[in-house]
């Protein structure tokens, strides 16, 4: 069944249009086989530092969050400070996943507007957007640092609707993580869960509206 009345396609940036592994995975030979474990610690820690800002209300921005649980990571798996730099450089550079091009171009193609809404700060999306070349294919980037609040408070998924002046039941959001698309959903966004690696969902009363594989998968919704 098609979807309806959708107004806005709102993606979240890290995990769901960037694979949030591929700096640390550039960096393999050097960081050893264990790399992957010390990506998730990174990513985990990077989480969890925005949640605990966030309710301390100690706001600082995405980018000094990511270096401060990098610089957590790399202690915890001991992995040589001479790499750090390269690792902060390569995060600036996430990898597109590979249908996010098209993707972009087949919503537009049905004249719904498209947007970034993120937790990253405006200059590293801009870099990461214009880096995997699809700047253009987005209408807006929305970034919580105009309301100095992480995800998922409530005055995140606000932007949207005052952004477009809109519903929250005309907007579709897309995330790889849980705990944001909950939050979409909580506020009242019609939400769908871009599930690459087969996770189980968060037990939170709320399940999302649609699972995907990948952003290939909204072709047939829409």
């Amino acid at each position: 069944m098609k979807i309806e009345n959708i107004k806005v396609c709102a993606f979240d940036a890290y995990g769901t249009c960037f694979d949030i592994n591929s700096a640390a995975q550039k960096l393999s030979d050097e960081i050893g086989q264990n790399w992957l474990s010390f990506s998730s610690t990174w990513r985990t820690v990077q989480l969890e530092y925005t949640w605990l800002r966030s309710l301390m209300k100690k706001y600082v921005d995405f980018w000094k969050i990511t270096e401060d649980s990098l610089d957590f990571a790399m202690r915890t798996h001991k992995i040589d400070i001479k790499f750090k730099n390269q690792l902060l450089d390569l995060y600036k550079k996430l990898n597109a996943y590979p249908e996010l091009s098209n993707c972009l171009k087949y919503l537009r193609e049905k004249k719904i507007k498209t947007c970034i809404l993120s937790n990253g700060s405006p200059a590293l999306l801009n870099e990461l957007v214009n880096h995997a070349k699809v700047k253009n294919l987005f209408d807006d980037i929305l970034s919580v640092d105009e309301i100095k609040v992480y995800k998922p408070n409530p005055k995140v998924y606000e932007m949207v609707i005052k952004k477009y002046k809109c519903a929250p039941s005309e907007v579709y959001f897309m995330s790889s993580n849980t705990w944001d698309v909950v939050g979409g959903g909580v506020y009242g966004f019609q939400t769908c869960w871009v599930d690459r690696f087969g996770k189980e969902f968060d037990r939170l009363n709320y399940q999302p509206n649609k699972i995907i594989k990948d952003l290939s998968e909204l072709s047939k919704l829409f």
